[in-house]
């Protein structure tokens, strides 16, 4: 991808399966890359897998819900970098569970990851791209927030937000030379997906349903989702702004 050779990449959850995928893919286009993780030793793995690489890499223990934590970590990069050209904003949680049996405390739990987390990460980083003249940001949300999911219905109406807020901020920030779009990944082999199976059969024939809809006829793999990623923050999406791309393998298909 053209553009990409010393860029300063900020990936939040990056010590998960899809935050890991992209964290290596844009340390492989020639980023230096600042991972974001609460989970100190994910983190910490993600960060030795890029060291070969060659790239210059940190790992920062935050917890995007604290937006002091985020921008304390914020300023430190940008003393070390300069400032954050690209943010990718990954970090997400969900627990599986009909909306009727769910409490309030886990609807606080997966609006603060899914949505005040993101908006805590653009709050902080966004100025400096504005001020730089240049910027890029994808948020990975789902495709839950196109279609809805069974189960899902709180984490959808995070995404959802997050789809709506990207495309706002995006025409807000267009003359500015930055641009925001979204990815949103179908069904994907992640530790959410694993803990989704750990309930027992059931789990398993949705996770077959969900195969046998998809016309790919597989489920998605973390690696699917960073060439999309690496395209969108690369000069070569320099007039894209405020899209939203499924990678689903086929599953949703929106004109």
């Amino acid at each position: 991808m053209r553009g990409l050779t010393d860029k300063v990449a900020l990936v939040t959850g990056a010590g998960g399966g899809i935050g890991a995928a992209i964290c290596k893919r844009l340390a492989e286009e020639g980023c230096h890359v600042a991972l974001f993780d609460r989970d100190a030793d994910a983190a910490r793995a993600a960060g030795r897998e890029l060291q070969p690489l060659g790239r210059r890499i940190s790992t920062h223990v935050v917890d995007i819900t604290d937006y002091h934590g985020v921008s304390d970590a914020v300023a430190s990069i940008s003393a070390d970098e300069g400032g954050v050209d690209i943010l990718v904003n990954n970090a997400g949680m969900d627990r599986f569970a009909n909306f009727l049996d769910t409490e309030p405390e886990l609807w606080d739990a997966i609006i603060d990851i899914n949505l005040r987390g993101t908006l805590n990460m653009h709050h902080v980083v966004l100025p400096g791209m504005r001020d730089r003249g240049w910027g890029r940001v994808v948020n990975i949300a789902s495709d839950a927030a196109r279609v809805g999911s069974s189960m899902e219905a709180v984490y959808s109406a995070c995404k959802g937000g997050i789809v709506s807020f990207t495309k706002s901020v995006a025409r807000e920030l267009a003359r500015s030379g930055v641009r925001l779009n979204v990815v949103c990944p179908g069904p994907t082999d992640t530790p959410l997906l694993a803990q989704f199976l750990e309930g027992g059969e059931d789990g398993g024939k949705i996770v077959k349903a969900l195969e046998r809809a998809v016309p790919m006829k597989r489920i998605g793999r973390p690696e699917d989702i960073p060439g999309i990623v690496a395209f969108l923050v690369s000069d070569d999406a320099e007039y894209i702004t405020g899209q939203v791309i499924s990678v689903s393998g086929g599953l949703t298909m929106h004109g």
